[in-house]
């Protein structure tokens, strides 16, 4: 799979030169050369998307952690899923206001002084918590390159700079388990392919015990939270960082996680 993917990426990487962290740039409609919509954008055919999409297939499910295969993944597979959730976030005014303003989320972004200024339980301490405890930075989050729209690129870039905070919203950590169980909340509010599949084969790694834990308990809880919060990609998270967790949990209809999986695989 890996020779696989060099080679269809091979003649990709003569493009002209990209420009460096995508968080401190926006997926806003400009010249970047022929065939370029937004920075980083590498355009592909229906074939060579096929192909990226069958080998980052096979790599991610066989590395969950090859978050750039992910990512491959997404952009290869989700373009009809990404326009119904563009259509969703248009629908509604806070989701329209992300469209209309792109906001990004990294550490050139945040500002951590005021996150760590907030009170106790607030969204914007506890997501803080959040990449402190389970050491995760905001800027890993590979940027958007094979889709070929340049709103459905936003679109995508969003939903994974989010990631962390539905981590946050759920309880989850960043273990396999915890993992799984937001790929499968994520299924059920995006219904993106990459979500689907990680979270039908994202199980096969994990213990007896996790397994138990996952199908009798964690599965029911975030299907069913997945189907009644509203869609998580229309809240301003940057602007609601003030607001109680507990209240955030509360307004979306989103549960106590029914057991603890912290340190559990």
């Amino acid at each position: 799979m890996a020779t696989l993917l060099r080679r269809v990426l091979r003649p990709l990487r003569r493009l002209p030169g990209r420009p460096g962290p995508a968080a401190d740039v926006s997926l806003r409609p400009r010249s970047h050369g022929a065939g370029l919509l937004y920075p980083d954008h590498i355009p592909t055919s229906p074939l060579q998307k096929a192909l990226l999409a069958a080998g980052s297939a096979g790599m991610a499910l066989y590395n969950p952690y090859r978050h750039d295969m992910v990512a491959v993944l997404g952009e290869t597979t989700g373009h009809r899923t990404l326009k119904i959730l563009r259509d969703q976030m248009r629908r509604d005014p806070e989701g329209a206001q992300i469209l209309q303003e792109r906001p990004r989320i990294s550490l050139s972004t945040l500002d951590l002084g005021k996150l760590q200024s907030l009170p106790e339980g607030s969204l914007g301490r506890e997501y803080l918590r959040f990449l402190d405890v389970n050491r995760v930075s905001p800027d890993t989050r590979v940027p958007t390159r094979f889709v070929d729209d340049e709103e459905l690129a936003y679109v995508i870039q969003r939903y994974r700079e989010v990631h962390d905070m539905l981590h946050t919203l759920l309880g989850m950590p960043t273990n396999i388990l915890g993992e799984i169980v937001v790929k499968w909340f994520e299924a059920v509010q995006t219904g993106l392919p990459m979500c689907i599949l990680g979270a039908l084969f994202g199980p096969i790694r994990l213990s007896v015990q996790s397994l138990h834990l996952l199908v009798s308990e964690l599965i029911p809880w975030a299907v069913q939270n997945g189907r009644q919060a509203p869609c998580v990609l229309n809240l301003y998270y940057e602007r609601r960082w003030e607001q109680p967790l507990r209240a955030l949990r509360e307004e979306l209809g989103i549960t106590v996680p029914p057991v603890h999986v912290q340190g559990l695989a």
